[in-house]
């Protein structure tokens, strides 16, 4: 069980490492993103940072990933 969810964090923690990467990217000031999304600029702040990744819901960081144009695909395991 441990091993679940220390894999869940790492997850957690790659997605929303690539919420960061694409905020920055955007263009758009994370003031601008809260307004257009309704998520508090703290969150945003606290997601770009890297701090207190805990806060983050999942709702949080399906909206950001819809808003930014981001997609959670599964790779599919080529033949060895």
């Amino acid at each position: 069980m441990l091993d679940i969810l220390s894999n869940t964090d790492i997850f957690k923690d790659m997605i929303l490492e690539s919420i960061a990467k694409a905020i920055e990217k955007s263009g758009k000031s994370r003031y601008q993103i809260s307004k257009e999304t309704g998520i508090d600029n703290a969150v945003l702040c606290r997601i770009v940072t890297g701090s207190g990744t805990g806060s983050c819901s999942t709702k949080t960081a399906d909206l950001l990933c819809e808003y930014l144009g981001l997609e959670l695909v599964q790779k599919k395991k080529g033949k060895r």
